[in-house]
């Protein structure tokens, strides 16, 4: 019987891929069967991971590259092509926030950091749809592909002091869909775009906000928890699933979708 959601054969990049989410991505995608690309500016994380994986018996291949960068994307293209030949799919992972793209509540609402708002709000948008144009004409040539976007909790509702980030997910979900559509106008039901909406999970740009160095978690970690319905975060490795599901034919019918993995936060209303 075939197996649907085997990545067999497919050979995919992550970006962000030096990252801890990141991680995750990059062993789902191995463990069913696929060729990884790790992309991300930290060279030393993505050697270690690559090379842990092929010694594994697995495949993998560093790129480094910053995701907002179009010359060092064009690079890591052709590396990866000069290796496996093609591209069958795209995580794009890179996005994030920054200490500038926050505001606390006892500063003032109409001083701002703008510009560390429009840095917040480009990486996440722009770190998402530059890699696509690059990337995603090789996924074309392929024939067959499937691009999953990463949003988040934040992108459909207003979560505090960090309104770059709330912004930069929210024109993901936007893109996504938009992109979606026109894919599927020029070229049937071979190239797919969707978003993979993480709940609340520890990395290291929110565990300080979430969580105390001493243990237990800050008010704005009690309040994530106290609002999802499992009353824990998510770990990365739960991300897998759904990421697999969206890269593989199990999924061929579904496009232009968010899938929420969050242990319910995003439905719940708090009461």
């Amino acid at each position: 019987m075939e197996n649907k959601f085997s990545l067999a054969g497919k050979v995919i990049i992550v970006t962000g891929g030096t990252g801890i989410l990141g991680n995750a991505f990059i062993k789902g995608i191995v463990e069913a069967g696929g060729a990884v690309g790790i992309l991300g500016r930290n060279e030393q994380v993505a050697e270690e991971r690559a090379a842990a994986i092929n010694a594994a018996g697995g495949q993998a291949i560093a790129l480094i590259a910053d995701a907002m960068d179009e010359a060092q994307l064009i690079a890591a293209k052709d590396k990866i092509l000069d290796k496996f030949g093609k591209i069958d799919g795209l995580v794009n992972g890179a996005g994030g926030n920054m200490p500038d793209g926050v505001l606390q509540p006892e500063e003032d609402l109409f001083a701002m950091k703008l510009d560390g708002m429009k840095k917040v709000a480009d990486l996440n948008l722009w770190g998402t749809l530059i890699p696509t144009q690059i990337f995603g004409r090789e996924i074309a040539k392929t024939g067959r592909g499937s691009i999953v976007n990463i949003s988040s909790m934040n992108s459909k509702s207003a979560v505090t002091k960090v309104l770059g980030y709330n912004m930069g997910k929210a024109a993901v979900d936007c893109y996504t869909q938009w992109f979606a559509v026109e894919l599927a106008n020029r070229y049937g039901d071979a190239i797919r775009m969707n978003a993979l909406a993480p709940g609340f999970f520890l990395t290291e740009q929110n565990r300080n906000l979430l969580t105390k160095p001493e243990g237990g978690y800050t008010p704005r970690g009690e309040a994530v928890i106290r609002n999802t319905p499992f009353k824990r975060f998510g770990h990365p490795d739960e991300l897998i699933g759904a990421l697999v599901w969206l890269l593989s034919d199990a999924s061929a019918f579904v496009t232009g979708s968010m899938i929420c993995v969050d242990g319910g936060f995003s439905v719940f209303s708090g009461v």
